[in-house]
């Protein structure tokens, strides 16, 4: 193993996937297993939206997409934003990804320098970590206890913030806790950062859809620190899309253009099929 690199020697494997991969070797063997690993919705993709993906195969979407993602459905996300969450983002500042996931490694990537850290409330989704780690970043964990529903506080914060500080990442509703922040609560955070505006924030939303204690609530909402938010989201949870593979970042526009220019050499533009199914789903709204 002399030549891999010490980069991915020190990268943990996903500590989901592998407890994912192990439900289904036990399930393979007969065994009934309840799958608590990963976050998949219990019903399938919705049929009409299938139906999009597969009318984008007979209309020969099938030839190298831009790489943010096709104008459509950059103004698709953009309108979904206005109407379920009250946020103007233009379409140029709408970055698609291939999950959630990659939105949060392009955003990582784009901002930490080696010796930045990055504050990551505990508890935290297993990949936050990594994905710092993979930048060169330092992690600095900040301890949310049951008697806080698992939430930190802006004293938390305030007390986390060094010269250092480049980023802070969470997700709300929270993976794994479940909690979810008021808007009382974010509020507070940004009254917060906006004393710190050198220091960024990637709010994970990818699970909006799933809460059932009331209003989604962003952070990005807050005008005095919509330039340091990185806003995640994507259709994997809400509409059952986990296998398509969409997720997408609404960011400054300075940001997103670094997020292009990043995916360019990585990826490029993601599944052509994918991104009309998108437009079909986005356009829609879940219940």
């Amino acid at each position: 193993m002399e030549w891999i690199s010490e980069r991915i020697k020190n990268l943990a494997e996903s500590e989901t996937l592998a407890m994912t991969r192990k439900c289904r070797e036990l399930a393979a063997k007969g065994h009934k297993v309840i799958n608590l690993s990963i976050g998949e919705p219990d019903f399938n993709t919705p049929d009409f939206i299938k139906k999009a993906g597969k009318l984008a195969i007979d209309q020969n979407y099938t030839h190298y997409p831009p790489v943010a993602g096709y104008p459509e459905l950059r103004e698709a996300i953009s309108k979904k934003l206005k109407r379920d969450n009250n946020l103007d983002y233009k379409p140029e500042q709408i970055i698609v990804s291939a999950g959630a996931k990659h939105s949060i490694a392009n955003a990582i990537l784009a901002l930490v320098d080696p010796g930045d850290e990055v504050l990551v409330p505990v508890p935290y989704w297993v990949s936050y970590k990594e994905l710092v780690k993979l930048a060169g970043g330092v992690p600095v964990f900040i301890e949310a206890p049951i008697s806080q529903n698992f939430k930190i506080t802006p004293e938390q914060l305030q007390e986390s913030i060094t010269p250092r500080t480049k980023l802070m990442i969470y997700s709300s509703p929270c993976n794994p806790s479940g909690s979810v922040y008021t808007k009382e609560e974010l509020h507070g955070l940004a009254r917060v950062l906006e004393n710190h505006p050198r220091v960024h924030v990637i709010s994970d939303e990818i699970y909006e859809h799933i809460n059932f204690r009331g209003a989604h609530e962003s952070i990005a909402q807050f005008e005095a620190i919509r330039e340091q938010v990185i806003l995640i989201n994507g259709v994997s949870k809400g509409f059952s899309m986990t296998g398509w593979r969409l997720g997408y970042m609404a960011a400054a526009l300075p940001i997103a253009k670094a997020c292009d220019k990043l995916q360019g050499q990585f990826t490029s533009g993601i599944c052509t099929i994918t991104q009309r199914a998108a437009i079909t789903a986005l356009l829609a709204n879940p219940t």
